[in-house]
């Protein structure tokens, strides 16, 4: 069962990774590496109890009263744009990137050790086990399979090692302020 236990909390940890690159996609830009820095690290956290509250607001419909996304889709982008602002970002773009620096390195750290690994070479282990486990149902180890090998294709490699320690040293910050 821990086999089982491991590689379910892999791949949650590069869905994870996964949906931050795709949120940037969704916002018109590239996901961008970037060297993370203390004061990054410390407005981010600021920033996440305002950007809860506008995740509870966009439970609403995704459309206005005359059923136009492009009016609700400019006004939560001006939301985003003036929290980032609030909490010295240029906009959200650049709030966002931080985030997504911040889940890949996230994605990579073990929840009992504190240990980094990167997170492409712990799903490329997780695959070889699926693939070598003979008492997992035909259907079940390829759905296994694609999931595994989807999260690969969907999480980079990390370009800024020292990010590792930035986002380690602040981790119980981070995990507390993104509950």
């Amino acid at each position: 069962m821990p086999q089982v236990n491991s590689i379910i909390r892999t791949m949650a940890m590069s869905v994870f990774v996964a949906c931050a690159t795709l949120a940037t996609a969704a916002t018109a830009q590239e996901f961008q590496q970037i060297e993370l820095t203390e004061e990054q690290i410390s407005k981010f956290i600021a920033a996440q109890g305002d950007l809860a509250k506008v995740d509870t607001n966009t439970e609403a419909p995704a459309e206005d009263a005359k059923g136009d996304n492009a009016a609700v889709d400019e006004k939560l982008e001006k939301e985003l744009d003036a929290i980032a602002a609030k909490h010295g970002f240029k906009d959200y773009e650049e709030l966002d990137d931080v985030a997504a620096n911040i889940a890949l390195v996230l994605a990579g750290i073990d929840d009992e050790t504190g240990e980094y690994s990167d997170p492409r070479k712990q799903l490329d282990a997780e695959l070889a086990e699926v693939k070598a486990d003979k008492k997992l149902v035909e259907e079940e180890k390829k759905d296994m399979i694609k999931e595994i090998e989807d999260a690969i294709a969907a999480t980079p490699e990390l370009k800024y090692p020292g990010n590792v320690d930035l986002v380690k040293k602040h981790r119980k910050e981070i995990e507390k302020s993104l509950e």
